[in-house]
């Protein structure tokens, strides 16, 4: 591919942060939850590139880019649902080792490339001109059907809604230029939210005679009580001391979770307690009714009643 930059080229990282910088030297974008790809397009010859240097390009036939143009383009290709929320659940099915099943889900569910950084257009490299000034040259292209550009503001007020509707915020420095594979010139602040739980019980920790995760639950609408994720994290000296704090409320249910590809070995065996306990934790991401990362635990709510754990907080 005669392009002025080849595969593999890293993407530029984000430095995490508490809090949005502000000031006329940030332009800020919303975060997405997808996979990272470095695009580089000549004329009908496309190569997608993961984050981590790996071919992407046979998983997502549907993406379409700009005809007749030659580029190296930064983005995400996500799974977007009709509210324009990202669906990571269904983003990871599609990859899969069969063709047959490839092309069919690409017509099920078709990804988009959001773009929202161009790294080489032409013949010349973009790397050392400031953000603002690669975005410019990124408006100035016609996207393709399955290709859209990623929002951009210019203060860290009109950005704040990111961090409730979306999966946070990245903040770019105006002037920064594009340097890949390194943490800088951009940071980002993730959505954090919090909800409160009842405690269904927990799972042994490594260390015999420990606790090493909480699992968590809460109320549908049908007043059934279902498992929607675990919390962990706990201190060495807390994963004791919580064995014999949960005794008392231990039903004499006790079993082991089904393996997956995920427990890659891991001892999933749990022990039930009554619903009486309560904890607000936080966390960053739902997918398909479930916290997908581990939340942590904010602190427990003897004032909150278990009945009051409902499901609707996942959706807020």
């Amino acid at each position: 591919m005669p392009l002025p930059l080849s595969p593999p080229v890293l993407p530029q990282l984000a430095r995490p942060r508490a809090a949005l910088p502000t000031g006329d030297g940030w332009a800020y974008e919303p975060k997405w939850d997808g996979f990272r790809a470095v695009v580089f397009v000549d004329g009908d010859d496309v190569e997608l590139q993961s984050r981590n240097g790996k071919s992407l390009t046979r998983y997502f036939p549907e993406l379409a880019f700009p005809a007749g143009e030659r580029l190296v383009l930064d983005g995400e290709i996500v799974v977007l649902n009709e509210e324009g929320g990202t669906e990571f659940d269904l983003l990871g099915q599609r990859i899969h080792p069969a063709a047959s099943r490839v092309a069919m889900l690409a017509e099920q569910t078709p990804a988009t490339f959001l773009a929202f950084d161009v790294l080489a257009r032409g013949d010349e490299v973009l790397l050392d001109r400031g953000y603002l000034e690669r975005r410019a040259v990124l408006e100035e292209l016609s996207l393709g059907d399955w290709t859209r550009l990623t929002e951009m503001v210019r203060t860290a007020e009109e950005a704040e809604r990111w961090l409730h509707s979306a999966e946070g915020v990245i903040a770019k420095e105006a002037d920064a230029p594009y340097r890949p594979g390194e943490r800088t010139g951009m940071v980002k602040v993730k959505r954090v939210r919090t909800l409160d739980a009842v405690v269904l019980g927990w799972r042994p920790g490594k260390e015999e005679g420990t606790v090493g995760a909480l699992i968590l639950g809460a109320y549908d609408d049908a007043g059934d009580l279902r498992e929607i994720g675990h919390t962990s994290g706990f201190t060495a000296k807390r994963k004791r001391e919580l064995v014999a704090e949960l005794e008392p409320y231990e039903n004499g249910e006790r079993g082991t979770g089904e393996p997956s590809r995920w427990s890659r070995g891991r001892d999933l065996s749990w022990v039930g307690l009554r619903p009486e306990l309560v904890v607000e934790v936080s966390f960053d991401h739902v997918s398909d009714g479930r916290i997908r990362h581990g939340a942590k635990l904010v602190r427990w709510r003897d004032d909150k009643s278990p009945a009051a754990c409902t499901t609707d907080q996942l959706d807020l």
